[in-house]
This record gives structure tokens, C-alpha cells and sequence, in this order.
């Protein structure tokens, strides 16, 4: 107990975004000071552990490893999905950030997907304890991500939230410190990775992998399709003879692949606004809609969603850290911090 209670006194308190893609730290105090993929690389030589890379070094890894490495990654649609490598993975973030000392306790904020069931939430709990927090705070996405976004969460007003992450999009309608209408939905940035490797393996025979598919996302991917074309190579393995081949796609292809997921996000939120009080959906036409996560990079996705639904889409600037900016403000407010967090 006292050694417990002596740690955490010499720990920085931490606010993490755990993220299907990447991992986000913020210590108190200081702001961000790490963002890494949500990745984990193991070899093992007779059944034992010999080495491990985890983040960037594991990312590259990717589709590139002999079978005596193993490469996870341990969350799927926002959750954790291999508690072990994701307690690994939270060990060696946290002590990453206190210089790589054994002897940290910290208190941690942890954010969570508002459609995490109570067993998952209880794996986030236990796993980032066993990773050595002294206290864990559990809050959702999209609260955090209003904070970060500057958005005035303690009023008596509508606060609308689009967070479109790696695993999951969250869509929130926040007013008074609480969630007045939440949905989760796993149709989100990794998916839009799946639809771009499968529409090139389907209309080109060509098999590439899920980072090459992020790559083709990030260049020239599209919301919708504007007047301006843009084109890339890709370079895969042609399924036909099994031979290495580069092909040129452009911008109309890949708006085309992730259509249907696009328009997926566009509904989650025509049903949140569906499902808001009136006076609620009053201040929505006024404040507008925050675009977040890394999903809010996807070009045209704000303008599609401004077309669709008719209210103003605002992007705040550095979309991808917002979670981990509005979790790391409640550490400087700890009686906000009880009000949001989930038991």
C-alpha cells in the first residue's frame, strides 16, 4: 500500500487515447507527448519471448515478417481485442513517457467507444491497471473529443460530435456534462482501408495490403467526387500469375470503393439528429457539427455531410488529437472528470 501510494506521488498523471489505429498519450501538464500505432510485434523462439516491437517499429513490420515474428494489433472496433499484448502495449507507452523508470503508479484517463459493452469496458479497466495505472478513469470518446475541440460541454446547449476513428465512428449529442444521444458504429476508417483493398482486388485482380490501402485513403481518397482527379500508383501482386504488378488508380475509383461505408457515416448522423429534442436540434442549426478523428481528413467528408444534412461542419484543427486533448483537460479538473467518467 505504501509502496503504491509512494509511486503514484512520483508519476505524471496520464490521459491515453486508445485507439483501433493508434495510441495517444497526453501527461498532465505537458499536453501530447506521444502518438504511436496501436501495433505490437513478438518473436518467440521455443515457445518463449524473445523480442518485442511495439508502435512505429511494429508498424513496419506489416505484411513484411518471417513466421517467427508475430505482429498484433490489439484492438478491433475500438475495444480490446487481445488483453495480453494490449496490457503490453500500455505498459510500455506509460513507462515510455516517464523515461522508461519501473517505478510509475500514475492515475490514468482512458477513453472508450460510447457502444463498449461492460465486459470490454472492464478489459480496458484491468488491462491498463495491470499495465501499472494507479487509478483508472473510463470516459467516452465523444465527451472527450468536445472538450478537445474547444466546444462549451457544461452549458445548457446542443454540443453535436462526429468522431471518426480507426475502429469506430462515434456520433454524440452533449449538453449540461452529459451524453443526450450517443451511437457507435464500426463502419469507420479501417473499414474504408478493407473497401479500397477489396474494389482493387475485384476490378483489377490485384491484391494489395490494408497499409497500402490507408496510403491510396490518405492521397487521393474523396467523400465525394469533385472536379478534381487525382491519380496513384499502386503497386500489388496480380492474383492471376502471382507476379508482382503496378497498376494507376484515381480519386473517382477510390470515392467509389468506400461509397457505401461513406454513406453509412452520413446516416449515423441523420438518425442522431432524428433522435434529438427539438430544442436541442434548434442549437445543432446554430453551433453546427464538429468533425473529428482521423476520419475528418478524408477529403470532402465535411462538405458531404454539410450537403446532406444542411447544417454548418466544422473541422478543428488537428482532428486526429482531439480524444487525446479533451482527455488530457479533465486531468486538470478532476470533479468534471468523476461527473463524465463511466463505472
Amino acid at each position: 500500500m505504501l509502496f503504491n501510494l509512494l509511486a503514484s506521488k512520483l508519476s505524471k498523471n496520464l490521459a491515453i487515447d486508445l485507439g483501433t489505429a493508434n495510441t495517444l498519450v497526453s501527461v498532465q501538464g505537458r499536453g501530447i507527448v506521444l502518438n504511436e500505432p496501436s501495433v505490437v510485434a513478438i518473436r518467440r523462439r521455443d515457445r518463449r519471448t524473445s523480442e518485442v516491437w511495439i508502435g512505429e517499429d511494429a508498424k513496419k513490420m506489416i505484411g513484411r515478417v518471417p513466421g517467427s515474428i508475430d505482429v498484433f494489433r490489439p484492438l478491433r472496433g475500438g475495444v480490446i481485442s487481445n488483453f495480453e499484448m494490449a496490457t503490453l502495449m500500455l505498459k510500455f507507452f506509460i513507462q515510455k513517457v516517464h523515461g522508461r523508470r519501473s517505478l510509475v503508479r500514475p492515475r490514468v484517463i482512458i477513453s472508450v467507444p460510447s457502444g463498449i459493452t461492460p465486459v470490454e469496458l472492464r478489459a480496458v479497466r484491468d488491462s491498463t491497471l495491470n499495465a501499472g495505472a494507479h487509478e483508472v478513469y473510463l470516459v467516452q470518446e465523444a465527451m472527450a473529443a468536445a472538450m478537445g475541440a474547444g466546444l462549451p460541454v457544461t452549458e445548457p446547449m446542443s454540443n453535436m460530435i462526429v468522431d471518426v476513428g480507426g475502429g469506430t465512428t462515434e456520433v454524440a449529442i452533449i449538453s449540461l456534462t452529459g451524453v443526450v444521444y450517443s451511437n457507435s458504429s464500426k463502419v469507420a476508417g479501417d473499414k474504408l482501408d478493407v473497401d479500397i483493398s477489396e474494389f482493387i482486388r475485384k476490378n483489377y485482380s490485384i491484391l494489395i495490403g490494408l497499409s497500402t490501402a490507408e496510403q491510396i485513403k490518405q492521397m487521393v481518397g474523396r467523400a465525394y467526387q469533385d472536379d478534381e482527379v487525382e491519380e496513384i500508383d499502386v503497386k500489388g501482386r496480380d492474383l492471376m500469375d502471382g507476379i508482382p504488378k503496378t497498376i494507376t488508380i484515381n480519386s473517382q475509383d477510390v470515392t467509389m470503393a468506400i461509397m457505401d461505408s461513406v454513406n453509412s457515416i452520413v446516416d449515423s448522423v441523420k438518425v442522431a439528429l432524428e433522435a434529438c429534442p427539438p430544442e436541442l436540434a434548434a442549437d445543432i442549426i446554430d453551433t453546427g457539427i464538429v468533425l473529428t478523428g482521423g476520419g475528418a481528413l478524408l477529403k470532402n467528408l465535411d462538405k458531404r455531410i454539410r450537403r446532406e444534412i444542411g447544417v454548418p461542419v466544422i473541422v478543428p484543427d488537428d482532428p486526429l488529437t482531439t480524444v487525446a486533448r479533451g482527455a488530457g483537460m479533465m486531468l486538470e479538473d478532476l470533479d468534471l472528470l468523476r461527473e463524465v467518467a463511466s463505472t
